[in-house]
């Protein structure tokens, strides 16, 4: 299967296959609670996926995160994730959603032709496929090659005065061995995908001291040194290593956390 990251839009192509990540449908409900009024940007999405599968992806995968809310769910959730579904079955002959920590009771949302899929993932010609916050299954580990989502990647740049900015990345690099404690066999390569809604802004990797989110990107497995870090528009960053950066003093600044880019 031939993984190429789609130009300037956080979804990759395999094949057939568009795989996508972390739509966080109702997230404007969230920022409105903290007193952002902003509109739905939902159909932006629709219409960035359409883009993105272009004429011959056939087959949608989307790793986890469909609702924002947890726990609980939102007027908002339940009004636009059914219609962004059934809108995506007339163009895709296949959905399947692997489940993420934010989709509590996701069944009440998706259309029946929408499968579901454990958090443990699943695995398409040798690859598998996870949202990131639990361990994969034996079968999923056991693929050429894994690919995440959950962690919102993105790299931070700070300039002399202080001023930082987050920009959405893919991570792409090795597993350090080929077997552990937990799995027989473990995959040789690794991708972590950017979250597909542009709303979440990102969580940096690059901020020493930070571990990554999940058990498997922050478990010691992956060779985060010598992974390629490239910006959405294709713009090859090098190596991980070579981008480190030491967190602010200022608090909440340079830590992992899920933050909001609401401009």
């Amino acid at each position: 299967m031939d993984l190429q990251p789609v130009h300037g839009i956080p979804a990759l192509r395999a094949d057939e296959h568009l795989v996508i990540g972390d739509l966080h449908i109702g997230i404007e409900s969230h920022m409105r609670s903290k007193g952002f009024h902003l509109t739905s940007r939902t159909d932006s999405m629709f219409d960035s996926i359409m883009e993105a599968a272009g004429d011959s992806a056939s087959r949608l995968i989307v790793l986890g995160d469909v609702k924002d809310s947890v726990p609980g769910s939102t007027k908002q959730e339940y009004a636009e994730i059914p219609v962004f579904f059934e809108r995506l079955l007339e163009r895709f002959d296949s959905i399947d959603v692997v489940r993420g920590n934010h989709d509590t009771n996701i069944e009440e949302f998706l259309p029946g032709h929408v499968r579901i899929v454990p958090a443990s993932g699943m695995k398409r010609e040798g690859i598998g496929f996870i949202h990131g916050h639990t361990w994969p299954s034996e079968d999923v580990m056991d693929s050429e090659t894994l690919v995440m989502a959950h962690d919102h990647p993105a790299v931070m740049f700070r300039d002399g005065v202080g001023r930082q900015v987050n920009e959405p990345c893919w991570v792409r690099g090795s597993f350090l061995d080929t077997s552990s404690d937990r799995y027989r066999t473990l995959p040789r390569r690794f991708i972590i995908i950017p979250a597909f809604n542009r709303m979440l802004g990102g969580s940096p990797v690059n901020i020493i001291g930070e571990p990554l989110l999940g058990p498997v990107m922050g478990g010691g497995l992956l060779d985060l040194g010598n992974a390629t870090v490239h910006l959405l528009d294709g713009i090859d960053l090098g190596r991980l290593s070579g981008l480190m950066i030491k967190g602010s003093d200022r608090p909440g600044w340079g830590k992992r956390i899920k933050t909001k880019n609401i401009e």
